[in-house]
C-alpha cells in the first residue's frame, strides 16, 4: 500500500526513481443508508495549464466527454449506482502524452442532480481517491476524505502535477455547494 495522505499533503509518486508512464486514478465512495433516491456520483478531470485554468473546454473530461483531445486523460465510464467494492469510477492518465503546457490534472467528484434529490456529501462516507501505477499495479498514494461535508454537492479531491521532472499528487478536499458547474466555472470551463 502506498502513502496515506492528509488534506493539503503532497507526495512524489515515483519516489523510488522508477519511470512512471501511466496511472489510474480511482475514486470510490459509499452512500449512507438513508432511503430515497440512489446516489449517482460522477468523477471528472480538468486538464489545466500553468495558470490553473482548463486548457480548453475539451480538456474537461467527464461522463459526456470521456477523452481529452490528446488522448492523455480517459474516463472509463459512468457508474450510476456506486454499487460494489473498489473504485466506483476510474480515470486513466498517460503521463507521457500530457503536453508541456499541462500544469496539473485536477480530479473532482460531484453528486448528479443533488439539489433535486436533496443529496450532499454529508450523506456520503468512505470517499477516497487513489493513484495506481499501471505498470506495476502498485497503489502509490491514497487520500480518504475524512470530514463531514453537509451542504456540499461537489468536491475537488486532488491534483496530479509535475515539478522538476517528478510527478506529484496533492490531496485537496475542497467542497463546493454549487455542484460540478461551480468547479468547472472556477477552472475556466465554459458551462453555458
Amino acid at each position: 500500500m502506498g502513502v496515506s495522505l492528509s488534506k493539503g499533503q503532497n507526495v512524489v509518486l515515483n519516489q523510488d526513481g522508477t519511470p512512471l508512464a501511466d496511472v489510474t486514478v480511482g475514486l470510490g465512495w459509499d452512500a449512507r443508508p438513508a432511503g430515497g433516491a440512489d446516489f449517482d456520483l460522477d468523477a471528472s478531470a480538468v486538464v489545466c495549464g500553468p495558470d490553473q485554468r482548463v486548457l480548453s473546454d475539451a480538456h474537461f473530461v467527464f461522463y459526456n466527454n470521456l477523452t481529452s483531445p490528446d488522448g492523455a486523460v480517459r474516463h472509463t465510464g459512468d457508474n450510476l449506482t456506486g454499487e460494489g467494492d473498489g473504485d466506483d469510477e476510474q480515470i486513466l492518465v498517460d503521463l507521457d502524452r500530457l503536453g508541456e503546457q499541462t500544469g496539473q490534472v485536477v480530479f473532482t467528484v460531484s453528486i448528479h442532480d443533488a439539489e433535486a434529490r436533496g443529496q450532499n456529501f454529508g450523506q456520503v462516507e468512505d470517499a477516497y481517491i487513489r493513484v495506481v501505477d499501471n505498470l506495476t499495479g502498485r497503489e502509490m498514494c491514497r487520500y480518504e476524505l475524512s470530514y463531514d461535508a453537509a451542504g456540499e454537492t461537489a468536491m475537488v479531491f486532488g491534483a496530479l502535477y509535475r515539478r522538476g521532472g517528478e510527478w506529484k499528487f496533492r490531496a485537496i478536499g475542497q467542497g463546493y455547494a454549487t455542484g460540478l458547474a461551480g468547479i468547472a466555472t472556477d477552472y475556466g470551463v465554459n458551462v453555458g
